[in-house]
């Protein structure tokens, strides 16, 4: 209850359990090793995360233009890889590796790499727009399965009612 309190009032000057204070190899904390401000990481996530969205959105409307169905492709990529990247102001990119990089969803973080190259390879050298919307779909399922890979159980739940919905 303690620590409600003080996580409501804003007194958690003592608290040792945020992302912030967390060892970060051999460097000492966090906080030490960077230069930003939590604040400004808050901001430079939140602009890095609305560019890659807008990125995205912008790529759905380029589709009636003349080579839409590839801008979109390219739009799409590279707006999912900078909403990617903008966690790495909040946790730091060598912890982002390390979490991408765990036992538990190397997997997934593979087959979301492959399918940004594979996406960004349909739509420049072999520039097939319909491949490059297969891609563009499978990107989607890819990140949909790393993303829920941070959700405890949420993998099992997945497969447990897709296997129901095939029975």
């Amino acid at each position: 209850m303690d620590k409600l309190k003080k996580a409501l009032s804003g007194d958690d000057a003592d608290e040792e359990s945020g992302i912030v204070t967390q060892p970060l190899l051999d460097y000492g904390r966090f906080s030490d090793a960077t230069t930003l401000s939590w604040s400004t990481r808050i901001k430079a996530f939140i602009v890095c995360f609305v560019v890659g969205v807008s990125m995205s959105i912008l790529g759905s409307c380029l589709l009636f233009a003349p080579n839409g169905l590839v801008l979109f492709g390219v739009f799409y990529t590279l707006g999912n890889v900078l909403s990617l990247l903008s966690t790495c102001f909040l946790m730091g990119p060598m912890s982002q590796l390390k979490k991408m990089f765990a036992k538990t969803r190397v997997i997934a973080t593979i087959l979301v790499l492959v399918m940004f190259v594979l996406t960004l390879v349909c739509a420049f050298a072999i520039k097939n727009p319909a491949l490059t919307i297969v891609c563009c779909v499978l990107q989607f399922v890819a990140l949909t399965w790393y993303s829920i890979s941070y959700i405890p159980f949420a993998r099992d739940a997945v497969k447990k009612c897709f296997g129901s919905c095939l029975e």
